[in-house]
């Protein structure tokens, strides 16, 4: 649950960011900013669960160095 709702909040703001950034904030703004959003939340999902338990290993080990 974690996961999904730390994607959905990551989408919100990077589709945000990523089509001010290539498109402006004008007309029809919002219909493309709804696009990149749908398109990135899935994206996320998946990513996240993938790098999910690669991050937390590799946080772990850095974490316990000596």
């Amino acid at each position: 649950m974690f996961l999904i709702i730390m994607s959905f909040g990551m989408s919100i703001i990077m589709s945000y960011v990523v089509t001010v950034v290539n498109t402006g904030f004008n007309d029809g703004f919002f219909d493309r900013y709804f696009n990149a959003f749908t398109f990135a939340f899935p994206v996320a999902i998946v990513a996240a669960f993938i790098m999910g338990p690669v991050a937390k290993a590799i946080v772990s080990k850095i974490a316990t160095r000596d």
